[in-house]
């Protein structure tokens, strides 16, 4: 991992497109702002980890309904 130090209102680059800029650091938080191209998604770590389990789980389910519909195809 990269670690980089930066103070407030200073930013990193990543790639040609994306910016993140230190907006404010209170205690043990730190506020980010990132500039990003739309087909870009950004989300906090938990909901990316919350959207890949739901994801699996449609995947699941849809693979049992075309277990389910090809069972009673088969009939």
């Amino acid at each position: 991992m990269l670690v980089l130090s930066r103070q407030r209102d200073e930013s990193i680059i990543i790639g040609d497109n994306v910016v993140v800029t230190i907006v404010d650091v209170r205690g043990d938080k730190v506020r980010l702002g990132i500039d990003a191209p739309v087909e870009i998604p950004v989300h906090r770590r938990e909901v990316y980890e919350a959207i890949q389990r739901e994801n699996q789980q449609a995947s699941k389910i849809a693979t049992d309904d075309a277990r389910q519909v090809d069972g009673e195809k088969n009939k």
